[in-house]
């Protein structure tokens, strides 16, 4: 059988962990490589022997030659290339957060629709092993009923080092790693109903919010609190782990930091640990995303194969990034917002 070949446009901060994690990708190679900055397309196109290299998109894609897209640009190029895959009925992965504006986000589900190709959104967080692990107690039904849980991913870890343009936007926190915890809240207890939420910003050298509280109502009667914070020092910084509290009609489960998943039900409590791989590539704190990385884009190449939706098809995360949205329309206004207008 022979393998998918695929091109990435984008070679930046972020791009670097999705072509290692492509060299792991059993069925799939990346043979195309595009970026407008000459210095980041040799870089990468010296590290991983990519001998096809493009400074206009358009360029590739009227060259052809591969089977699928991964657009691992900045926010604003989304739309347009997503498009430009679409036009060219080319499937494609495109990075978070998915699109500037929930229209926006629609229209790219839309042209996907219409030409006939899979749209799956790089969101890596639910692929992550303790997070595969809590959903895997909860559906063994050890604690029951869930109905109410708490998932939490509050650090101090400087993430403007590496990605400068994080502290410039009027957006920052809800919109780049809220929208993997709401998602993760998603993934474990299922859609949305409505949500209330409250922003601050700590730190001065920024533009946009580093904290912000979330209030979930689901779909199931569960409620939840998403709470995501880049102004919290802790004696131990935990970045990048998300902690879990979850309760149910049976019991609880716990996902504490170090990585280790506690269920408590009537039978007593069992300590199970589910740490991530560090893989040859990876490295710490970052290798429990970077695993994740692989895991969604392993996922991608056998969905691409079976011919199955990928979990987070661009239809899916339209939900997340609803909750995206919704959770700024409240912090402004400081009312509850109704997700299914939003997504009508």
């Amino acid at each position: 059988m022979t393998d998918l070949k695929g091109a990435l446009i984008g070679c930046g901060f972020f791009a670097v962990n999705q072509m290692h994690g492509w060299k792991d990708v059993k069925g799939a190679d990346i043979v195309a490589i595009c970026d407008r900055d000459p210095e980041r397309l040799k870089i990468v196109g010296d590290q991983f022997g990519i001998e096809r290299r493009y400074s206009d998109a358009a360029k590739m894609f009227a060259d052809g030659g591969f089977d699928f897209v991964d657009i691992a640009t900045t926010v604003n190029s989304h739309r347009a290339l997503v498009e430009m895959a679409a036009s060219h009925t080319v499937p494609v992965i495109c990075q978070k957060p998915f699109a500037p504006t929930l229209a926006d986000a629609k229209a790219m589900v839309a042209a996907c629709s219409a030409a006939g190709v899979p749209l799956m959104i790089h969101e890596n967080f639910r692929w992550q092993t303790p997070i595969q692990a809590v959903r895997k107690a909860l559906d063994s039904g050890a604690i029951g009923t869930p109905f109410w849980a708490r998932f939490s991913f509050r650090s101090a870890y400087d993430v403007f080092s590496g990605q400068p343009y994080l502290a410039e936007g009027k957006r920052f926190i809800i919109e780049d790693l809220g929208i993997h915890t709401l998602d993760i809240a998603r993934f474990i207890l299922g859609d949305v109903t409505s949500l209330s939420a409250r922003t601050k910003r700590v730190n001065p050298k920024i533009n946009g919010e580093d904290v912000a509280t979330i209030l979930l109502d689901h779909e199931n009667g569960a409620t939840s609190v998403v709470d995501v914070s880049y102004a919290t020092l802790q004696s131990v910084e935990p970045f990048p782990e998300t902690l879990i509290e979850l309760d149910g009609t049976e019991g609880s489960i716990r996902l504490t930091q170090g990585y280790e998943l506690q269920v408590t039900n009537a039978e007593g409590t069992t300590n199970t640990d589910v740490a991530p791989t560090l893989l040859s590539w990876a490295s710490r704190p970052w290798h429990n995303i970077q695993e994740s990385v692989y895991a969604i884009q392993q996922h991608w190449a056998d969905s691409l194969e079976s011919g199955k939706e990928t979990s987070t098809s661009g239809a899916d995360n339209l939900k997340t990034f609803a909750l995206v949205e919704a959770a700024y329309e409240s912090a402004a206004t400081k009312a509850t917002v109704d997700i299914g207008k939003l997504l009508a």
